[in-house]
């Protein structure tokens, strides 16, 4: 098999591509990554040499370059996780995160198309958020038929996508699976997100900035499970299903504060709460959802997958790789 992986130096993507080129030798993986500043090629140094994995940099944006490359390697299947991810970050600069969220998605969509020739070997993968569906109340969970109600543009662009995907494929017959998942955490993640934000403020002692109250929830997936998740959604999943991915670990994001520091307090030896003097609370950003949750069954129940990760053992192994790394 020739399978395309997009995004694929990136956090998640490193991960993905790393199991795969190492699991199925008899693939041949290709990454497109465009390189933009959340990318890092270190991420994949153990695979750079592996006779079944090629590295194209490239950006989704432009269709041409895409459709060359889709044709250039006779690409089978595609696993598409490459978008600009950061909340902050659409709110402060959202054009961006349509061009690579929307138009890549569909430029991708469209040379998969021209090429498979509605030939039904073909899929195409498409990796998603839970922040498609909005926010919850204090109680329930979102499940596959959870109505879609995004409320940032990164969410918005991304229910955007989900949506493109599932056009190609009543339309065009265009063989797909989508994959909404909770947060992810673990070792080479941007420092821009929460975790390694918090872990790389302690390291300087800086204050820890925390939105609002810090009563905010989310599911927290540690990335290994999240990738275990994609291989067997991949390999066995239900053509035109959505599937739900997350570690039923849900966390306001103070106790994920409070987590890490405590983790850091023991790791380097300091008296138990003295991390956590540096927790500060900073006006809450705009259209902040109050709450995630997933229902992984579907994912559990037919294809069998479960998280493995208890929260603690990925935190310890997050930090540890943080202190290492960075």
């Amino acid at each position: 098999m020739n399978l395309l992986i997009t995004g694929g130096a990136g956090f998640i993507g490193a991960h993905l591509v790393r199991h795969m080129v190492q699991k199925y030798p008899q693939y041949r993986i290709v990454n497109l990554d465009a390189l933009t500043y959340a990318a890092d090629l270190n991420r994949l140094v153990e695979v750079a040499d592996a006779p079944n994995y090629r590295f194209v940099e490239a950006d989704l944006t432009d269709f041409e370059a895409v459709q060359k490359i889709v044709l250039e390697y006779k690409i089978e299947a595609v696993i598409h996780l490459a978008a600009e991810s950061h909340v902050d970050r659409s709110i402060s600069g959202p054009l961006v995160f349509g061009q690579s969220n929307i138009m890549g998605t569909l430029h991708l969509l469209e040379a998969c198309r021209n090429t498979w020739q509605n030939d039904k070997k073909h899929l195409f993968y498409h990796i998603s958020t839970d922040e498609v569906y909005g926010a919850l109340g204090a109680e329930g969970v979102f499940s596959v038929d959870s109505p879609y109600d995004p409320h940032s543009p990164y969410s918005a662009s991304k229910a955007a996508a989900d949506h493109l995907v599932r056009a190609y494929g009543t339309t065009y017959g265009l063989p797909y699976i989508i994959s909404n998942c909770s947060n992810n955490y673990g070792p080479g993640q941007h420092r821009e997100k929460l975790i390694p934000l918090l872990i790389d403020h302690l390291k300087h002692n800086k204050p820890l900035p925390i939105y609002g109250d810090g009563s905010h929830v989310r599911d927290w997936l540690f990335v290994a499970d999240h990738v275990t998740a994609m291989d067997v959604i991949f390999h066995k999943g239900e053509s035109g299903q959505t599937y739900l991915i997350g570690g039923q670990c849900e966390k306001t994001n103070l106790e994920v504060a409070q987590s890490v520091c405590d983790a850091y307090d023991r790791k380097m030896g300091q008296p138990a709460g003295t991390a956590r003097k540096l927790i500060t609370f900073v006006e809450d950003r705009p259209g902040h959802d109050h709450r995630y949750a997933i229902d992984p069954s579907l994912l559990e129940d037919r294809l069998g997958w479960q998280a493995q990760t208890p929260w603690e053992a990925g935190l310890e192994t997050t930090l540890n790789w943080y202190l290492k790394n960075n």
